[in-house]
């Protein structure tokens, strides 16, 4: 095995999906990085994503950067993702039953409506901005549909979110004025919100956080306000990009458009393929709690490890048939983490992605990316900032 290549994370126009990395995955199962390893192969993201002794490891994401006081590095330290232990699961099970099939399922019926809401306003042009005028109303609507907030909001939980957005990315410090604002909009929303639910007998999620802040001291003001904010924040961020990556995907394989288009069953399992091939979490991290031995690397605690979602979820070694195919039977993808920390709302996420792309394969058939699109930088959490798109009129 060859020694483990350097992938510098930093370098501008780096690219996880670059050939640099894919040859990294050949010569070594792990890379070095300036912020820790990078982990490359299925399998040993597999057991690491799994592996208790290591910490989510995007809570010191902001700190490699500098960014140690105000806003964004008091927030970050406080909600769900940063913390661990029996105040992790303790906050994991209050939650819980708000994001399970029984409570999401029903849901189903508002996510299919609300698409073909967005899609009626465009249809007849046979093209549109897709991030403006689906994505984003659709993934903010969502929320605020899911939360209780008033509708009229989502302009607003649009822009603080995106804003919010640009603190995954390597240009942290440079953006940190515009993301502090848009955290900083989102607590608003999120206060206010949990002030309408104090004293009602409200049992949506957010009354029933604000219950058990009451009643049985089982969750602080503050972490009510971390949770609820975290929220409206990555319940928006990640479903707007990995909609529009399912677009530049699906453009880019028209057979499999037109298959989902006739086979509206098959949504489910396309939400999983997009994720796999095309993900908007490019890479999940995880920090060391104690000195580990793993395979022929010993990594000492406080190393950050990043699990590279593209080149595991491109491996040959685990995937025979690395194209796009949506009828594919797949070895399960990273797209929502795993582990200890394996994303709260996932199933909210695929139930409104699936209900999206069935309304979308069905009514813009022969859909293409027009000229103009723009994409965030492809590491950390990516996506289209603006994807116009051309269909055909039925």
């Amino acid at each position: 095995m060859s020694k483990a290549t350097f992938l510098d994370f930093n370098e501008v126009g780096f690219s996880i999906r670059s050939a640099q990395v894919m040859q990294a995955r050949e010569n070594n199962w792990y890379a070095t990085t300036p912020f820790g390893i990078a982990i490359l192969r299925y399998e040993d993201a597999n057991t690491l994503l799994k592996d208790k002794r290591l910490y989510q490891g995007t809570r010191r994401w902001p700190s490699h950067y500098g960014i140690t006081s105000g806003p964004l590095a008091t927030w970050w330290q406080s909600m769900l993702l940063s913390v661990e232990g029996e105040d992790h699961l303790r906050l994991r099970r209050l939650a819980g039953p708000a994001f399970s099939p029984k409570t999401i399922e029903p849901l189903a019926t508002f996510f299919a409506q609300l698409a073909n809401e967005l899609i009626d306003n465009f249809q007849s042009k046979g093209s549109c901005e897709f991030m403006s005028e689906f994505a984003e109303p659709f993934s903010a609507r969502v929320i605020t549909g899911l939360l209780g907030l008033d509708k009229d909001l989502w302009p607003q939980v649009a822009d603080f979110a995106t804003k919010l957005g640009y603190v995954f990315s390597v240009t942290i410090k440079e953006d940190l004025p515009v993301i502090e604002e848009g955290l900083l909009g989102i607590l608003d929303i999120s206060k206010r919100l949990i002030e309408s639910r104090r004293g009602t007998d409200r049992d949506d999620f957010v009354g029933t956080l604000v219950k058990a802040s009451v009643d049985d001291n089982k969750i602080t003001d503050e972490e009510l306000l971390s949770l609820v904010s975290l929220l409206i924040f990555a319940g928006f961020d990640t479903t707007r990009n990995q909609i529009g990556l399912g677009m530049q995907t699906f453009s880019k394989y028209p057979s499999q458009w037109k298959l989902l288009g006739e086979n509206p069953e098959l949504a489910r399992a396309a939400v999983e393929e997009v994720m796999r091939f095309n993900p908007t979490i490019t890479w999940v991290s995880r920090e060391a709690s104690v000195d580990i031995i793993y395979k022929d690397l010993e990594i000492k605690a406080g190393t950050t490890i990043h699990l590279l979602t593209i080149p595991a979820g491109s491996d040959p070694r685990k995937f025979e048939n690395l194209e796009f195919d949506i009828t594919a039977e797949r070895a399960p993808h990273f797209g929502f983490g795993g582990g200890m920390h394996h994303c709260i709302g996932h199933y909210v996420a695929r139930l409104d992605m699936k209900e999206a792309f069935k309304a979308l394969s069905k009514r813009l058939p022969n859909m293409q990316i027009a000229p103009g699109a723009t994409y965030l930088p492809d590491s950390g959490n990516t996506g289209p900032t603006k994807l116009p798109i051309t269909f055909s009129v039925p």
